[in-house]
């Protein structure tokens, strides 16, 4: 059949039974938005207040769904405004396809109204991206992009259409949705070889990261942990891949990681490394990261494996794929001993409550109980991230989103919204601090627009909190543009955008009104005021090490 370039792309976007799309219009997308008028009844698109809002709905439908996200752009400044959205989830892995307008073909180059060469400014962020020059190419680049996005290590891919291009008519063939190439094969060091190492460890301990999310590995990881009875730590993108009460589970590993991961894996002799690329808020002095220790790596990027500190033991592989083949060369086993010492270093970080703040424990202790373990948490970027990562009750790794690799502020509102729209739950909350919640606010009115139920929860402590507290520490308590002293009325500004606003001093006054948040069934804030001169503690400075910690 005869179609023109637009109706091509919904064809492609449909064959790949994607459902869902956020984005922005504008003059290089309008055929493209015509073609969505037309198959509106298949595709829901969803307009944020801000292109990059839109890239992080996208990401958070992505990471919640576990499905592709879609966004769309229109050329020059809309193109631009991905970018952030982009790197953020190209740095967590995240699948995602970017279709952004661009200047008809006979104007590229010309230095055109809202002409910008996206493919080369998104070039070191994307997996791949493509400009479509011919009609009869736009098809088959659209279902390799959808290909690319979900194969090997997920991640974004752009396509750049010329307007032209989306009013071109050529012949259509309808094709099968894309299926990800699953790295099956495993390359590297021997796996009985590795399985007779960990098998005669006397202190092993397994590290895990994001890439064992990705491959849905984590019921093979459990079995493994159990079999070998050997103790886990985690980053902070595989937050709840192991229930936060599992015995083995010592925690998130890492500069505000628990101390007893982080002395675990600096007493091992074994450390089973999985998915993850040893950035530097993990291996803070990578050539004193478990020095003591044999370290195993295994990752689907080759490019990763030995990059951040050098692995004794190298698989290049799909994690659930490796430890699925490892599991059954692993003998049960029992480390008594190595528990009894694990224990000795556990450790508990002094905080306080009452008065006239809110101590942030408490506010993550309430958020799970009223959540439950189907709620779904998203952050944003600063203390309060970590404070969430240290303290929420996780048991389900797609329920925990946040922007680890980018640390992008500004990221958890637009990926609230996308996560309410991709799961449907009843609530989604959205934890943020008065410096993230000032970049991304704008978002309130998408929630509002669609009555979606994200409950932002921000800790306002009238600080940019993370940057004061490394002033506190390490700059001499010079606070320079870290207490920016704003006067913004949440609870007024909430109403204006007509969301539900709420400001809580104390325990039972955010309790009463997260009750009434959820019972409304719609957007809503509440203001929690916290103390600024709480930290995120434990710490171990950059560079440093176990030796380096600091507590209080």
């Amino acid at each position: 059949m005869k179609l023109n370039g637009s109706q091509i792309l919904a064809k492609v976007l449909i064959e790949n039974n994607v459902d869902t799309i956020f984005g922005y219009p504008g003059g290089a997308v309008l055929n493209i938005y015509d073609a969505l008028y037309e198959y509106q009844d298949q595709i829901k698109h969803y307009i944020t207040a801000h292109e990059q809002g839109a890239a992080h709905a996208a990401d958070g439908y992505a990471r919640s769904t576990g499905k592709t996200g879609v966004v769309i752009a229109t050329s020059g400044p809309g193109a631009t405004n991905l970018v952030t959205g982009i790197a953020t989830a190209y740095m967590d892995s995240v699948p995602m396809v970017a279709i952004t307008g661009n200047v008809g073909t006979a104007l590229i180059g010309r230095d055109s109204f809202q002409e910008v060469y996206i493919a080369g400014i998104t070039m070191p962020i994307t997996k791949h991206n493509f400009v479509v020059r011919k009609i009869e190419d736009l098809a088959p680049v659209l279902r390799s992009a959808f290909k690319i996005a979900q194969s090997g290590r997920p991640g974004p891919v752009l396509v750049d259409i010329p307007k032209d291009i989306t009013a071109a008519v050529t012949d259509y063939t309808p094709h099968e949705a894309q299926t990800a190439d699953k790295k099956s094969y495993i390359d590297g060091d021997n796996l009985a070889e590795i399985a007779k190492i960990i098998n005669n460890a006397k202190q092993p301990v397994i590290f895990f990261g994001g890439g064992v999310k990705n491959s849905n590995a984590g019921e093979i990881l459990k079995t493994i942990i159990k079999k070998a009875n050997i103790p886990a730590a985690h980053t902070i993108m595989a937050a709840g891949v192991l229930r936060y009460d599992m015995p083995e589970n010592l925690g998130m590993l890492g500069m505000h990681g628990s101390v007893v991961a982080n002395k675990t894996v600096d007493n091992a002799d074994v450390v089973i490394t999985v998915g993850s690329r040893f950035s530097d808020r993990v291996a803070l002095a990578p050539d004193k990261f478990a020095k003591k220790a044999v370290i195993i790596q295994i990752d689907i990027d080759r490019s990763e494996i030995g990059k951040n500190v050098n692995a004794d033991y190298r698989i290049v592989g799909d994690a659930e794929t490796v430890l699925g083949q490892l599991e059954t060369l692993i003998d049960d086993n029992t480390h008594t001993e190595w528990f009894e010492k694990i224990n000795s270093y556990r450790r508990d970080i002094p905080y306080s409550t009452g008065g006239d703040t809110l101590h942030p424990k408490e506010i993550m202790d309430i958020l799970s109980e009223k959540a439950g373990e189907d709620g779904i948490f998203v952050t944003d970027v600063g203390q309060h991230q970590m404070w969430a990562a240290q303290y929420l009750h996780h048991v389900k790794s797609e329920n925990f989103l946040t922007s680890g690799g980018l640390g992008t502020m500004g990221y958890g509102y637009g990926a609230a919204i996308g996560a309410a729209v991709g799961t449907g739950k009843s609530h989604v909350f959205h934890i943020t601090g008065d410096g993230s919640f000032h970049m991304n606010m704008n978002e309130a009115c998408t929630a509002v627009t669609y009555n979606l139920p994200v409950i932002s929860v921000c800790l306002n402590n009238n600080a940019l909190g993370m940057v004061r507290q490394w002033q506190t520490t390490f700059y001499g308590k010079r606070y320079s543009s870290s207490e920016p002293d704003r006067k913004t009325n949440y609870v007024k500004v909430a109403e204006g955008f007509g969301c539900k606003g709420y400001s809580c001093r104390n325990a039972e006054e955010f309790k009463a009104a997260l009750d009434d948040a959820m019972a409304s069934g719609g957007p809503a804030w509440i203001e929690c005021i916290v103390d600024r001169e709480e930290r995120v503690l434990p710490m171990i400075p950059g560079g440093g090490t176990v030796d380096d910690i600091i507590y209080q």
